[in-house]
Parts: structure tokens; sequence; C-alpha cells
């Protein structure tokens, strides 16, 4: 996508200022908004993320004390900790400067300015923050990448060594990447260690479940929208493309996404633009797209019902998780990792799988993969009545039996009326393998409105 230039937020109550300091910076290359008051300040706040602000110590309330800029630099704290402020006065005192230094402004500047020192502070200090940014979340994707690589990134087996050799390689290149396989695999792990690993890791990562997006959000989700872009448009809404820029956007589920929605989706990752429903005004952003899916997208294109050009737009590179059962050295260790995250919760300390448990473990075939095992760890530790997991306590089912039971029909005539939608869900669900897309079809709702039934009932397609 294009590249991204810092977007400063310029705060000052008269416009000569205001023009003069966005000219300025213009020519240096970066992105402004302007305010011409604390509270256009903190409208601009709270639908946009900013690099720098350059802020004005006085207001309306008078002319020289400083205090309402004081305030505002209070409010910009606690809005954003790592945002670097610079702030600007007419009104220079040592008391002042001192003050707003203590505050948390990063420097200080005189009016009238010298276009070069303030041209070098701006400099100075978005680097710092850059810094600053990257500090603050690389230790809590550090902590993230600990949980995860204890949930779902351990690499006993061959398979998932090379997994975790590619993600080594290709996190910190800007490609866009494709992380396919069945549902439960860690699709969404795979992603967060991918941004953990890049240049971007400083910056937010941004998921959106498109699978769950009717047709007619889609656009607002991804784009925004201006205030009365549409009825229920009651305020102007920042999209997920914006608030991933200068980071990574996740896009789970892409295989679920009508034929127009991806010729929009194209657009955008080809060009890095895009106008917000109800705008003619055009933004750029500056995004690392990953994506995800269970469904075979090579051959929805041979059938034409997926853009061939957005998918090699999507794939430069492809990681194709191992479903559990190809990953067989790897599944008591990620039983155990389990155990330890779930007996801690539970303030279950000291129990253990049972030999029995252990064996029944490496027998199970995992159509429900990484997922299903943590679920069948959770439910041992919850079942168990000492401190060791039997077999039984696992309620593991044979492929075989599973689908016996899953093919007896009760009677609908003695169910309530949420317990026979829950069960001709279920029965969909189960026929089609969890294909959401598919079992929507086939029950006449829209996918939304399946993903908000399966919420309603707590269903995860591929846990029957």
């Amino acid at each position: 996508m294009s590249s991204g230039h810092p977007r400063i937020l310029i705060a000052d109550d008269k416009e000569e200022v205001l023009r003069a300091l966005r000219l300025l910076l213009k020519s240096e290359g970066y992105r402004t908004e302007l305010a011409g008051s604390p509270g256009e300040v903190c409208a601009k706040l709270e639908r946009s993320r900013f690099d720098l602000a350059l802020i004005d110590m006085n207001y309306t309330r008078d002319t020289t004390s400083g205090e309402e800029g004081l305030d505002l630099l209070a409010v910009l704290r606690m809005a954003d900790a790592d945002l670097p402020i610079v702030v600007m006065t007419a009104y220079a005192t040592v008391n002042l400067a001192v003050s707003a230094l203590q505050r948390g402004a990063r420097d200080f500047v005189e009016k009238p300015w010298d276009n070069q020192r303030l041209l070098s502070i701006v400099k100075n200090q978005l680097a710092l923050g850059r810094v600053n940014r990257r500090n603050r979340h690389l230790q809590q994707e550090n902590r993230l990448l600990v949980r995860d690589r204890e949930d779902g990134m351990i690499a006993r087996s061959p398979a998932m060594n090379r997994v975790l050799d590619l993600i080594e390689r290709v996190a910190p290149t800007d490609a866009n990447i494709l992380i396919t396989g069945e549902h439960g695999t860690g699709k969404g792990l795979t992603a967060r260690a991918l941004h953990a690993g890049s240049d971007r890791a400083g910056e937010m990562m941004i998921t959106v479940n498109t699978g769950a997006l009717s047709d007619s959000l889609f656009e607002s989700e991804l784009f925004g929208h201006t205030k009365g872009a549409f009825t229920d448009a009651r305020t102007a809404r920042e999209g997920r493309f914006k608030r991933a820029d200068g980071g990574t956007l996740f896009l789970d589920e892409i295989g679920n996404i009508s034929l127009p929605l991806q010729a929009k989706l194209l657009r955008v990752i080809e060009t890095g633009e895009f106008e917000p429903l109800g705008s003619s005004r055009t933004e750029a952003v500056d995004v690392r797209l990953l994506s995800a899916t269970n469904a075979d997208l090579g051959a929805m294109a041979r059938e034409g019902s997926y853009r061939e050009d957005l998918l090699f737009r999507l794939n430069t590179i492809e990681i194709r998780l191992p479903p559990l059962r190809a990953r067989h050295d790897d599944i008591i260790p990620l039983a155990e990792s389990f155990l330890e995250r779930h007996a801690a919760k539970y303030q279950k300390a000291g129990i253990e799988l049972s030999p029995e448990a252990r064996s029944e473990l490496l027998a199970h075939s995992w159509p429900g993969n990484v997922r299903e095992l943590d679920h069948a760890i959770q439910r041992g530790v919850l079942l168990a009545r000492g401190f060791s997991i039997t077999a039984a306590d696992l309620g593991l089912v044979a492929p075989a039996t599973k689908s016996a039971a899953t093919a007896t029909r009760p009677n609908l005539e003695h169910m309530t009326l949420d317990q026979a939608e829950r069960h001709l869900i279920e029965r969909a669900l189960f026929r089609t393998d969890g294909n959401i897309k598919a079992a929507a079809r086939e029950l006449g709702l829209g996918r939304s409105s399946l993903y908000r039934r399966m919420e309603k009932y707590k269903l995860d397609p591929h846990a029957g």
C-alpha cells in the first residue's frame, strides 16, 4: 500500500496561525488537522489517531495565563499517553514552560516561532514518539506472544516447525499474507505473531471478522462513514482501515465476502485509497494486510465465486496451518500448556493428566483441532474429582459415535422455540461441516443473522 505520512493535530484560536503552520508542515510532507478550540481538539481525538499534537496555551478564557492549554494538555495525556505534545505561546514564562513539561509536554515553542527550530522539534518528537509507542506495544505483544506460544504456537512436530520458520522469515516484511487452514488451527494466533514480529509492532493490529458483516455494513465498517450517510448514521465513524493506519489489518473469514465487496476491497489494496460512505473525499492509508480463511480460495476462483486478482493480492505469501492430526508430537505439549492455564483459572493447582487420558488424547482424531483440544482439557479440569484427569473426564467422542449421535432427530413438537432453533442451527452446521455461508443458505438466513444466533446459543461451528 502507499506510504503513510505522520498526522499532526494543530490547535490555535487564530486562523492565520493555523494556516501558516499547515503550510509549513505540509511542505515537509506532514498531514495536518486543524482545531480552533479545546472542544474541537477533543472531537477530532474521538474520530482519529494522531502522531503529534502542536497546541496553543491560550484560547478564549483569558489571554496570558496558559491555564486552558494546561487543561487541554491533561486531556490529551489521558486520551493517549504516548502522543508527543509540543506547546506554544506568545506569552512564554519559565514557570509556564516548566508546568507544561511537568504535565507531559515534550517541548515548548515561543511565538513568533523560528521555522527551522519548529520543524526540528517536530521531527525529533515524531521519532521519539514512534520509539515510545513501539516499546510500549512490544511489551504488550511480547506478553501476548508468550501466551500464544503456550496456547497454539508450540512446535515439536516438523509440520509446525516449518510454519514457525516461515512466520519468522516473513513477519518483518510488509508482504500481504493469507493464512489458511481448518477451523481451530490457530489462524488468529498466527496473525498476532506476524504483527508482533513486524516493524509495525508498535502500532495497532485491528481485527475484522468479515464473515459476520452483512453487505450493507461492510463498507461502513471497513471504510467508515460521514454523519447522515445513511438512516442510522447519527455521527461520523472512522472505519477499520483508518484505525489500522500505520499498523496491521487482519481480515478473518475473508472467503465469505460477496463478489461486489471483493471489488471494493481490491481497489483499496491496490491503491491504499478509499472514500468513507457519504464522502467524496479520498483518504489514503498505510496498512499491512493479513487475512485468513478455511475455504479453498483457489477452487472458488476457478468456479468464478472469488476474484482471481483479489486472491493474488491477498496471498503474496500463504501460510498453511496443519491440522492437529498432522501435529502428533505437539498434542501432549499443547495439552500440558492448556492444563496449566485452566488449573490456575479454576484454582486446581497440582492437577495432572492420567496415563489413560494421555493415551486418549493421542488416539483422538481432533476434527476441531487445537480449539477442540483446549476445550477438552478445560472440561477435564472442571470434571475431575481429584487431582488426576481421567479419559472419561475429557469427554472425547469417537467420530463414528458422534455422527450417529448427531444424526438422532429429537421431536421438535416437544421443544421450545429456542430449543428448536438451536437444534436446526446445530444440524445445519453439522451437515455443512461448519461452513457458515453454506449453513446460512440452508437455513434461509444471512451470515450476520446466523452469527448472531450462534452467539446467542454459544455455538461453535466445529464443536459438535
